[in-house]
């Protein structure tokens, strides 16, 4: 199972029903460690139910969080922890944006889901979030169209810690075998390309712990 990246191992998720299927997930985590590319497996609600040592590696040293650290809830991490700019490069309009569509589209599929409830309630506390949601990513999604909001084939950029590798473009890939998604399941791959197609955009301060990732609000057009 996943833990913290520089942190504890997390509770376990809850258990599949049957023996059978626990052994397919112990032996699914086995073949995912073996992996050499980030690769991690996600609940409806983004909760990692595991990941590999490529994942952890990708993001060691981050200061701890008390809710959003990427070993448990990479949707949190990606939207609330002060630091996954230095490690998701164009933060913004590469992983921010399109990580508030899946929240707004697990939303409409899991209305009533607590955990998802609580992360739009964070969203609400801080403005410059709930701006985003609201209003720039509406606009961002008739801007670039709803094929953008799909995750299967994106192409994000990466900033690796060990800087033999620094920054990397990597293609995301959707590899669910049919029993993690009956599950309820997906599993994300990244996968590094070619790094003389990948610049490093500056980095930006650490901002104080405890605040929401900086959003810049696009405004609807004009009518």
């Amino acid at each position: 199972m996943a833990h913290q990246a520089g942190g504890q191992r997390p509770a376990p998720r809850p258990v599949p029903e049957t023996s059978e299927t626990q052994e397919y997930v112990d032996d699914y985590a086995a073949l995912l460690n073996s992996l050499p590319f980030p690769s991690l497996v996600v609940d409806h609600r983004w909760n990692v139910v595991m990941a590999n040592g490529a994942f952890e590696a990708l993001f060691r040293g981050l200061r701890p969080h008390p809710t959003a650290m990427p070993g448990e809830n990479f949707l949190r991490f990606v939207l609330f922890h002060p630091d996954a700019a230095d490690v998701l490069g164009d933060h913004e309009p590469g992983w921010c944006l399109p990580m508030l569509a899946q929240l707004k589209g697990a939303l409409e599929r899991y209305g009533h889901d607590q955990e998802l409830q609580a992360i739009r309630r964070d969203i609400a506390q801080d403005p410059i979030m709930e701006a985003a949601y609201r209003q720039g990513l509406p606009h961002w999604i008739r801007a670039v169209g709803e094929a953008a909001t799909r995750l299967d084939g994106a192409v994000r950029l990466l900033l690796h810690p060990d800087p033999r590798r620094g920054p990397a473009e990597c293609r995301i890939i959707d590899e669910t075998p049919q029993t993690l998604r009956g599950l309820g399941y997906l599993r994300l791959t990244m996968i590094p390309r070619d790094t003389r197609r990948a610049t490093a955009p500056p980095r930006r301060q650490r901002r104080p712990r405890g605040t929401a990732a900086h959003l810049t609000v696009v405004p609807p057009p004009e009518d």
